[in-house]
C-alpha cells in the first residue's frame, strides 16, 4: 500500500525519535536472557521502523547529501509542488509500505500502551518503582508513537495519490502544479497531518501549520 508523506521535519523528527526507545527495550529484554513475545514484537517493530525510515523523503535527501551519491532507485522524485496560483507547497511523496510493517509497528504501540495502562493501574508503582520522570517519559513515548502511526494510517486522497504516484513513476523533476480540486484535497490532508502531530500545544500547532502555508 502507499502512504503520502510530506517533507515535514516535525513528522521526521517524531518518527526518528522512536529508534532509541525501541533499541533500549530490546536491550533490556535481551539482557534478561529470557525469550518472550514482547521481545519478538519489539524486534519486528524495529525492523519495520527501519524499512519505513529508509523510504522517508527527508531521510533520502539527508543520505544523498551526506554521501554525495546519486539517489537510489525507489527514492522520492526530486520535484517541487505548486498550487494552481503558483505558490510552492510542501511536497508530498507517495511511499510504498507493507501491511506487515504497519502491523508490526501497531502491535508494538499496543504493547507499550498496555504497559502504561498496567503501570497506572497499580497505585504508587510509578513513583515507588520507576520514578515519576520515567513514567512521564513512557507516556510521552506512547503519545509520539500513536501520532506517528495515525499519520501513516491516514486515509489517502485517491486523486492526489494517483497524480503523485504517476509523477514518481515517471521520475519527473522540476515543478508539478496541482489542479484546484487536488489542491483542496492536499490542503485538507496536510491540515489533518498537522492536527495529528501537533494538537494539544498551541505554539507547536501554529509553528507546524506555518510550514504548509
Amino acid at each position: 500500500m502507499y502512504v503520502l508523506v510530506p517533507d515535514d521535519p516535525v513528522f521526521f523528527a517524531k518518527f526518528e525519535s522512536l529508534e532509541e526507545p525501541l533499541l533500549r527495550r530490546l536491550y533490556l529484554l535481551h539482557s534478561a536472557g529470557l525469550e518472550s513475545d514482547d521481545e519478538r514484537i519489539i524486534a519486528d517493530a524495529y525492523d519495520s521502523w527501519v524499512q519505513v525510515l529508509l523510504k522517508l523523503p527527508l531521510w533520502s535527501q539527508w543520505h544523498a547529501t551526506d554521501t554525495s551519491a546519486e539517489p537510489a532507485p525507489g527514492e522520492p522524485a526530486g520535484y517541487t509542488l505548486h498550487s494552481a496560483d503558483g505558490t510552492q507547497l510542501t511536497t508530498l511523496h507517495p511511499i510504498e509500505v507493507t501491511a506487515a510493517d504497519l502491523g508490526h509497528l501497531t502491535a508494538c504501540l499496543d504493547l507499550f500502551a498496555a504497559a502504561g495502562r498496567t503501570r497506572r493501574a497499580v497505585p504508587g508503582r510509578a513513583d515507588a518503582e520507576e520514578g515519576a520522570d520515567r513514567s512521564e517519559r513512557e507516556d510521552a513515548l506512547v503519545d509520539v508513537f500513536r501520532r506517528v502511526m495515525e499519520v501513516l494510517l491516514l486515509p489517502q486522497p485517491q486523486r492526489l495519490l494517483d497524480t503523485l504516484r504517476q509523477v514518481t513513476r515517471q521520475g519527473r523533476t522540476g515543478s508539478v502544479t496541482l489542479p484546484a480540486e487536488e489542491e483542496t484535497e492536499y490542503r485538507r490532508y496536510c491540515e489533518d497531518i498537522v492536527t495529528i502531530l501537533s494538537s494539544g500545544d498551541t505554539f507547536a500547532y501554529r509553528s507546524h501549520r506555518a510550514l504548509y502555508l
